[in-house]
């Protein structure tokens, strides 16, 4: 805490910064306030070379304050840069980061937004720990350090201090967490209400992906893929997929594992939803009757679905995406 008796935040931003995410760190934390109209928070921007910062827009950030500041930080943040999705530029300032991150005490908490996740990652602050990244990239913080649990489908984590949060605007969410973790939720509310987000957002990143299924043309199961697409609405069943195959069920299945990587009932249940989601967002069909359309039979049946694959209900889900596109 500082002589104020704020706790004080240090957000460290590289070269490419992503002035969002900056300006997320600062807009939460310093509205925050006590029962008195106090200041609860103080921030302070660093970065390893302190001066110009480029960010990855068409104007610079001027940062006065080096790492030193990291040393009497409560709570430390690293955003996104633009090298981050450039993997053959990942890393160019890692030795600079990794002696800066060095500098915070034992005891501070640490967070990232979006890809600031790979710093952590490369400092050695994530292994054995829960942690997350923007969707787009939680294949590779996954394949590039299989130490972490990296989860893709939550908007962000905590484990043991450390945070880490999934695109741009799970900042804000991540954020609000903190501030709720620190001074509960009256104080939250209502720094969200002052900058007019919602407090906390239902579900995870998952519900933000589009997920085709990528198609293998001119295989043994095209034919009753296509069967299946064209019956969605009905009760599909493995002989029906079998007999559009001219295969037995056991072949069926073996082939289809083999050629989508899912099981024909996985598979099914997968266009369900996708044709369900594109419903929800483009029409103003009811759900029971958009559960009738794609064949989930009863709008409870693809209530349960979304909720377990999306972590959403179907009017959550209508509510954020309609219109959205």
């Amino acid at each position: 805490m500082s002589s104020e008796g704020l706790h004080r935040v240090a957000v460290l931003v590289r070269p490419g910064l992503l002035p969002m995410e900056l300006g997320i760190v600062h807009r939460l934390f310093t509205t925050a306030a006590g029962p008195a109209g106090e200041r609860l928070y103080s921030v302070t921007t660093c970065t390893p070379v302190p001066g110009e910062v480029t960010t990855d827009t068409d104007f610079t950030v001027n940062v006065a304050h080096g790492p030193e500041v990291l040393a009497d930080a409560d709570t430390v943040i690293v955003p996104a840069a633009s090298e981050d999705y450039v993997p053959q530029e990942r890393g160019r300032l890692a030795g600079p980061v990794r002696e800066a991150l060095a500098r915070v005490p034992a005891g501070a908490r640490l967070a990232s937004i979006c890809t600031g996740s790979f710093v952590l990652a490369a400092a050695g602050l994530l292994a054995g720990r829960r942690a997350t990244t923007h969707w787009k990239s939680c294949d590779e913080l996954r394949a590039l350090y299989p130490e972490i649990d990296v989860d893709p489908g939550v908007l962000y984590t905590e484990d043991r201090g450390v945070l880490t949060s999934a695109g741009v605007a799970a900042g804000i969410d991540l954020c609000l967490h903190m501030i709720r973790s620190d001074h509960g939720a009256d104080v939250a509310n209502t720094v969200a209400r002052g900058t007019v987000v919602p407090p906390h957002r239902e579900g995870g990143q998952a519900q933000y992906i589009e997920q085709p299924v990528r198609e293998p043309h001119d295989t043994s199961t095209a034919a009753a893929r296509t069967y299946a697409l064209r019956h969605l609405g009905d009760p599909v069943t493995l002989s029906d997929l079998a007999r559009e195959a001219s295969a037995s069920v056991r072949t069926l299945s073996r082939k289809f594992r083999q050629e989508t990587g899912m099981t024909p009932a996985q598979w099914l249940a997968h266009q369900r939803l996708q044709q369900a989601r594109r419903l929800l967002e483009r029409t103003d069909e009811p759900v029971d009757r958009i559960a009738a359309l794609v064949g989930f039979g009863t709008g409870t049946a693809m209530r349960q679905h979304f909720r377990d694959v999306l972590g959403v209900s179907p009017r959550a889900y209508r509510n954020t995406f309609r219109g959205v596109g």
